[in-house]
């Protein structure tokens, strides 16, 4: 499988990440991967953003790769990525640093410093009735209740403002600060975030659900008739019970009768530490019925100096970038294993 620089006409059964507006509201540089096979068919296509930062070039992936016509193989996905990084190597590049967060790699390149990462991924072709039924119980509840207290939910692109406080709120809560999850862990100003969303036009909608007048939660979902991302989102610090368990059901039902195929929750830590923050939100997503989808997530050095200083500054900055999180996630999970009891990790 040989990678060659490509361009693709864009339409809406491919993932939004793939397509032109998306990848230049992250960077004015970008592009796609594809990838030949012996006969110089082409079996996949790879979009990406350049990003250079101070000394750095970094090139960072918007989706994993995209199969042409038949199902790519995972030998073949690999000998791609391979092929791939020598690409990326001669066009002088320093490091590829971790994907967008809505990207699960199924393999990964030979030389990567790679981490097991997931997401929960619903099937929108199913009938609506078979979405409630494969809702946990405790999820139905709340939401009955909520509907009961007169929780609504709403949307349109007014609530923007709304919807950048809450998840710019929600982050600083967390003590991670507002992470983009487009851009290399730079706080997200409200024009870039603004940005983001004109630059999708049709194809994002922000949902929030209101109770007596006041927003409890918020959800940015970018979309394309392929898959549905559940991007950003946010809430108050008490939101009424069952407020945001509504939100996404009312997109979930949004979506499906749109004719979209996929709603993903975009990102499942494999080990979140026992109680913590990470946890409940695994829990919460899990509890939607949807699939829990396994993969990977990577980055790959060609200069090393270059490597090492963005590892510190990462470190420095966030306590690491996601791989580096995620690796630290495991060692805690088996260090505790071995112990029989807990330990502390530093959460997202």
């Amino acid at each position: 499988m040989k990678a060659v620089p490509v361009t693709i006409e864009w339409h809406s059964g491919l993932p939004i990440y793939s397509s032109e507006p998306f990848l230049k509201s992250v960077s004015a540089e970008y592009g796609w991967i594809g990838g030949l096979d012996t006969l110089g068919n082409l079996r996949c296509v790879l979009p990406y953003v350049s990003l250079r930062k101070s000394i750095f070039h970094l090139i960072r992936f918007a989706t994993e790769p995209i199969p042409t016509k038949a199902d790519l193989s995972l030998e073949e996905e690999n000998a791609f990525l391979n092929s791939a990084m020598e690409h990326f190597r001669l066009a002088g590049v320093d490091l590829i640093i971790p994907a967008t967060f809505n990207t699960l790699f199924r393999t990964y390149p030979a030389g990567a410093t790679a981490a097991e990462y997931g997401t929960y991924l619903i099937d929108l072709t199913q009938p609506e009735q078979t979405h409630w039924q494969n809702l946990h119980s405790k999820h139905r509840n709340v939401i009955r209740n909520a509907l009961k207290k007169g929780v609504r939910v709403r949307s349109g692109p007014e609530y923007l403002d709304t919807a950048y406080g809450l998840v710019r709120d929600s982050f600083e809560r967390s003590s991670v600060g507002f992470v983009s999850r487009l851009r290399l862990n730079l706080r997200m100003s409200y024009e870039s975030f603004r940005n983001q969303v004109d630059s999708l036009g049709d194809n994002v909608r922000i949902f929030v659900a209101e109770f007596e007048g006041k927003v409890q939660g918020c959800a940015v979902i970018h979309f394309s008739e392929h898959t549905a991302y559940y991007m950003h989102g946010g809430s108050v610090p008490v939101p009424v019970t069952g407020a945001l368990n509504l939100l996404h059901w009312e997109a979930i039902r949004h979506f499906r009768e749109a004719g979209v195929r996929h709603y993903n929750f975009v990102g499942a830590r494999p080990n979140p530490r026992p109680g913590s923050k990470q946890e409940g939100i695994i829990r919460f997503k899990e509890r939607f019925g949807g699939k829990l989808v396994r993969g990977y997530m990577w980055k790959y050095s060609f200069h090393p100096l270059k490597s090492s200083l963005y590892n510190l500054a990462a470190h420095l900055r966030n306590g690491g970038d996601i791989v580096d999180q995620l690796l630290r996630d495991l060692k805690d999970a088996q260090r505790c294993s071995s112990a029989g009891g807990t330990v502390q990790s530093n959460p997202l």
